[in-house]
């Protein structure tokens, strides 16, 4: 079996470390910033559930015209790039690399992250899979799995046949590897969890940047913090279930069930988006925020937190851009 894991950072470099434990089974990996480090010398991974590790993937490129001149055929095509379609869309990046029995596995944050692939490979199995999995690459090929595991995918836009078979291989791939609350989700449930996500997302991530870089234990134990990302998650949730016509599955955990969870993290743990404001990166605004905001709107759904948050990150982060150009 051939795998290749697009965008291979922290989450991607990870999963697919897990995924090379099984016999048969070939990953390779397509990563920019650390094409060097990691053609050299693979990846090192630390992790408090695995312990320390090397793993020289099958093959590694620099870009996915390397990837597609190898000729592979591959069984699975895994993208773990951030979604940020502000800046480019990733799915035609991929193109040449997606064959007739190729899966692609959307490993990325967001509500809408799928339409592209969908729309660009009408014939493919699309499968969208939502991870908690903390882990960060603090230098070029090296990862640090700080906690959790679990991951769960599912079928875009809808189960058939192929795509369960592809979807039951993936997930048991993943448990043999170690990985034991990976699992397999109907294409409805899998959307309403990437929902609880974003709603988690949305109420952490701008927070933590609007308010000065807070961290997460500090936001949730502050009374008003509380209330505010209380309201947000609440925000999302209810929209979603009027969107899918569905309502939450009573194992997703409540607005306060998240925050109150939240209150034993350890001092210092930030949200990724804090992370990409500090090193002046592109945040995930659109996919975390905006397009949750069109969805409800084309339903006539007012979200007046989310979009008061889209409309102060959105303006922040275009200050900031415009300020390093006057500065060049």
């Amino acid at each position: 079996m051939e795998i290749l894991i697009f965008g291979a950072g922290a989450i991607g470099a990870f999963y697919g470390s897990r995924l090379a434990i099984n016999q048969n089974v070939n990953v390779s990996v397509v990563c920019r910033s650390s094409y060097q480090a990691v053609k050299a010398n693979g990846f090192s991974i630390k992790s408090p559930l695995f312990g320390d590790y090397k793993w020289m993937p099958t093959r590694t490129f620099a870009n996915s015209s390397d990837a597609r001149r190898a000729g592979v055929k591959w069984d699975y095509v895994v993208v773990s790039t951030k979604a940020l379609p502000d800046v480019s869309d990733d799915s035609e990046l991929v193109e040449g690399l997606i064959g007739e029995e190729t899966a692609v596995v959307l490993i990325q944050n967001g509500i809408g992250v799928e339409e592209p692939y969908a729309q660009r490979f009408p014939s493919a199995v699309i499968l969208s899979a939502v991870t908690i999995t903390s882990a960060a690459q603090p230098e070029p090929g090296f990862i640090q799995h700080h906690r959790f595991t679990r991951i769960n995918s599912g079928a875009y836009p809808k189960d058939h046949e192929k795509a369960t078979s592809k979807n039951s291989v993936f997930v048991d791939l993943l448990t043999k590897a170690g990985i034991d609350d990976a699992s397999a989700y109907s294409a409805q449930k899998l959307q309403m969890l990437r929902w609880h996500k974003v709603a988690i997302n949305a109420a952490f991530n701008p927070t933590s940047v609007l308010s000065y870089e807070t961290d997460n234990p500090s936001m949730v134990q502050d009374a008003d913090m509380y209330e505010h990302m209380k309201g947000v998650i609440e925000e999302v949730l209810e929209v979603a279930q009027k969107l899918t016509g569905s309502q939450l599955p009573k194992e997703f955990p409540t607005a306060a069930q998240i925050l109150d969870n939240a209150k034993k993290s350890p001092k210092g743990s930030y949200p990724s988006m804090l992370a990409d404001w500090r090193g002046q990166k592109k945040m995930e605004l659109e996919v975390i925020l905006n397009n949750p905001i069109q969805m409800a709107r084309s339903k006539g759904l007012a979200v007046p937190r989310l979009q008061t948050m889209y409309a102060l990150l959105r303006r922040a982060q275009a200050t900031r851009e415009q300020d390093f150009k006057s500065n060049l």
